[in-house]
């Protein structure tokens, strides 16, 4: 049966209609979902601007957009209703930035607050209008920055890559976690040359190329692995070369040539060389419809249970009110804290003046108590401690946050490699100018928790918020220099010997014993 001229106008107009209502629910859902967590949007938002690492993901928005717009003719096809299921997947994305708020960890937060924007297209739209924007809604997740959580791996990697090429090259060298030793100087792998800034931005740069040029998956896995494994071996080629015009022409010529190359060519030969060695597998068909409306339609899907547009809001906004009330309870938590702490007496130890040969002091910002102090036993061992209670954790007093702890960032040291294993705590080797290695093991302790790991712990917080339990948490490094009369790790052995169970110790320092 044929449609008259006539009858497809109404219909067109009808579909028109609903779609330009759905849209307008939609930017409405949006504005207030960006307004009432604007703290995350606005956090983001600096990064992308601030950060060279993320400065990529300024184009985001305008690729979502053109993404958006390949669809356009085809997606009027599809039909939309409000969809009573996409408050489920509003209440997982809520749950999940109060679990962030909660552990006060900023990029969950903000997978959450991206999460709700995608959540809210088939809430509004209807699930098959959101499988039709499938790709443009995952993209999304690319607005959230992330990588930092790689520059420690991505520093070691190309570490171990340069090292190996510079062998190659016949220049003699030595490596000792991310510092390379040769005769021009000594070189350090550092966060900035980890390579992290491009590995992130080809990532998004490859998914983006695999979706649109290739059909078949296993095309675009391989894809996906060249744009992951291509810029890591590049920043060791770089590396590399840094190091070699550093034996001919100097340092300062190899910064300055490392400089221009890193900022200005670097990124962009990786990308033509992928782009050259992904051609000739394409296979989308120049012009082919990047939505299929026909298997959108055939799917077998879940009964579409509708909601009113009332309903819908009212729904939203008291889960909204119930997360956000939760976290502003949680955040008025605190333990009761002490007058003043003092660090307690190890048998066979006694207190001497701190005096380290390069300034060493940790951070630990919004604790409520610190110390830091030495001591010594008679056969010449020499351990640090430093101790911070905090009566609670949040932003701007995170035990575990970025910059806190043994590694503060622009004070002279570097991280050099990880350090020997040690129950319950994290160790890691340090090097600062001179140079002085210091080996820091790092302890959290929240309730019966004592552990090394800054996720257990943040688990711990997080459930001790989401209880409303008011609990301290407490930070202790023990670090030790080398070059004494004993070797760091053996001076850090004998000390926790005799302290006893760290846990208990440390409950000690907090009462002030």
């Amino acid at each position: 049966m044929s449609l008259s001229l006539s009858e497809q106008g109404r219909l067109a107009w009808a579909v028109d209609q609903a779609w330009r209502g759905a849209l307008a629910r939609l930017a409405l859902v949006w504005a207030g979902l960006i307004a009432l967590f604007w703290r995350d949007w606005a956090a983001m938002g600096h990064q992308w601007w601030d950060s060279s690492t993320y400065n990529h993901i300024l184009m985001v928005p305008a690729i979502l957009g053109w993404l958006v717009t390949q669809r356009l003719p085809d997606l009027w096809r599809l039909p939309v209703a409000m969809w009573r299921g996409g408050l489920g997947l509003m209440g997982a994305a809520l749950l999940l930035w109060a679990l962030g708020a909660l552990a006060s960890v900023a990029q969950i937060t903000q997978i959450a607050a991206v999460a709700m924007l995608i959540a809210a297209v088939p809430l509004v739209l209807g699930l098959r209008a959101a499988l039709g924007l499938l790709f443009p809604l995952a993209y999304m997740g690319f607005l959230v920055p992330f990588g930092d959580e790689a520059i420690p791996l991505l520093q070691t990697i190309t570490a171990k890559i340069t090292i190996a090429l510079v062998h190659i090259s016949g220049i003699p060298a030595r490596i000792d976690g991310v510092f390379i030793a040769t005769p021009a100087g000594l070189f350090e792998v550092a966060e900035a040359c980890s390579g992290v800034k491009f590995l992130v931005a080809m990532i998004a740069f490859g998914a983006l190329a695999a979706h649109v040029c290739f059909v078949s998956w296993g095309r675009r896995a391989a894809f996906m692995a060249l744009c992951v494994a291509a810029p890591i071996l590049a920043n060791g080629v770089r590396a590399w070369g840094t190091v070699y015009v550093a034996q001919y022409y100097g340092a300062a010529v190899a910064g300055g040539v490392d400089h221009i190359i890193y900022g200005w060519f670097f990124f962009a030969a990786v990308i033509a060389g992928v782009i050259a060695l992904g051609w000739r597998f394409f296979d989308r068909a120049a012009g082919a419809p990047m939505l299929d409306v026909g298997a959108v339609m055939a799917l077998r899907l879940p009964a579409m249970r509708g909601i009113s547009a009332g309903a819908c809001f009212g729904a939203l906004a008291a889960m909204v009110l119930a997360a956000q009330g939760w976290v502003m309870a949680a955040d008025r938590l605190a333990a009761p804290m002490p007058a003043r702490i003092a660090l307690p007496e190890v048998a066979g130890w006694h207190r001497v003046d701190y005096a380290p040969r390069h300034v060493w002091e940790p951070r630990a910002g919004g604790a409520d108590h610190r110390l830091l102090g030495r001591y010594a036993d008679a056969r010449g061992h020499e351990v640090d401690v430093f101790f911070a209670l905090y009566a609670s954790q949040g932003p701007g007093k995170k035990a575990g946050g970025f910059g806190e702890g043994a590694l503060r960032p622009e004070t002279g040291w570097s991280w050099q490699a990880p350090g020997p294993d040690v129950p319950g705590a994290h160790s890691d080797r340090l090097l600062a100018g001179g140079p002085t290695e210091r080996l820091a093991q790092t302890s959290y302790k929240t309730g019966d928790l004592v552990t090394g790991s800054n996720a257990r712990l943040k688990l711990a917080n997080i459930i001790d918020r989401l209880l409303l339990r008011r609990r301290a948490t407490m930070l202790l490094i023990l670090s030790a220099e080398e070059g004494g009369a004993f070797r760091a790790a053996d001076s850090l052995g004998a000390f926790r010997a005799s302290a006893g169970p760290i846990g208990d110790w440390m409950d000690a320092a907090a009462k002030g014993l």
